[in-house]
């Protein structure tokens, strides 16, 4: 590891990834729907259209007024972003207007407690046109629903998705706060939208999948407590700010540990992570994600430079 690795990141003993987008995808892709239906490869019917979630690219974050912004490590980073289109935060999200990557790992190490993710980002609205007029710092900052990342986890006899997400803004009204995956709907229908019989059970898919509120609850997600964090979000949407994150559970005991954002580092308390049964012939399965939704109708990106994955 080089000089850049070390004082950028902060891994535990065992580092399963380092991924740096300036070198090529390594292995990152969009979600893409299960093509298992019989007679043409057809889709499993549920409530949520991975047919419409927009592909992961290698991007140098071309705007039109600075040309190729490039990436904190070279020229180009991962770019997850969403089609121009969404529905109130109340409502089941619109069909793409959700954008997310994932990278299909499993574990390897028969001894294993903590897991951790890492990465360098930055996030903004797409260049697309002024509205108004007068000065306006952070232009079309609220057009960003939320960001977010962790993992699709089973291992021991558990299906689990644990992970965080900034929930920026909720119908155009700021909210700059971090929470944590965790279900609180009732059961299998409710985390559906009231669907019988869908693939999506509870606790699986919380991007997508569970009742939002419009006071910015979600029945996905709890608050990480004192999580109100003002990010760095610069005065025109063609202005990238490179940040830090960094997720760290515990998965012998199936526990949150901490979250940190930058210089702001946020205890969770050991709070536990919902499993639900295990789904077949995944065992061992380790797929971190990242995603990012949109709150208006307006492209939104999530530029990632650079991911670490690590264990002990």
């Amino acid at each position: 590891m080089d000089i850049t690795f070390s004082s950028r990141f902060k891994p535990l003993d065992k580092v399963l990834v380092y991924d740096v987008f300036n070198n090529g995808l390594n292995g990152w892709m969009e979600i893409m729907p299960n093509f298992c239906e019989a007679p043409d490869f057809g889709e499993s019917p549920s409530i949520v259209i991975k047919s419409q979630w927009p592909p992961v690219m290698l991007s140098t974050a071309t705007f039109r007024y600075p040309g190729s912004h490039g990436s904190l490590s070279g020229q180009y980073s991962l770019k997850v972003s969403t089609r121009p289109i969404a529905n109130p935060y109340a409502a089941p999200p619109a069909a793409g207007s959700l954008g997310q990557a994932i990278k299909r790992l499993s574990f390897h190490h028969l001894k294993r407690k903590y897991l951790q993710f890492e990465m360098w980002f930055a996030y903004t609205a797409e260049q697309d046109k002024v509205d108004g007029s007068g000065p306006q710092p952070g232009l079309h900052e609220s057009s960003i629903r939320s960001f977010g990342f962790g993992w699709d986890l089973q291992e021991r006899g558990n299906r689990y998705f644990s992970g965080v997400r900034y929930l920026n803004s909720v119908d155009g009204r700021l909210q700059k706060k971090w929470q944590f995956i965790y279900p609180s709907s009732k059961d299998d229908k409710d985390w559906a939208f009231d669907t019988e019989g869908d693939w999506c059970i509870k606790g699986v898919d919380p991007f997508w999948c569970a009742k939002r509120y419009p006071d910015g609850r979600h029945d996905g997600y709890l608050d990480v407590p004192n999580g109100q964090q003002s990010l760095c979000y610069n005065e025109t949407d063609c202005k990238l700010n490179w940040q830090y994150a960094r997720l760290l559970i515990d998965t012998e005991k199936r526990e949150y540990i901490e979250m940190q954002c930058q210089d702001k580092t946020f205890d969770l308390g050991r709070h536990p992570i919902y499993c639900t049964a295990p789904y077949e012939r995944i065992d061992g399965l380790m797929n971190p994600l990242m995603w990012v939704e949109t709150d208006t109708n307006r492209r939104v990106f999530l530029y990632v430079d650079s991911v670490v994955i690590s264990q002990e």
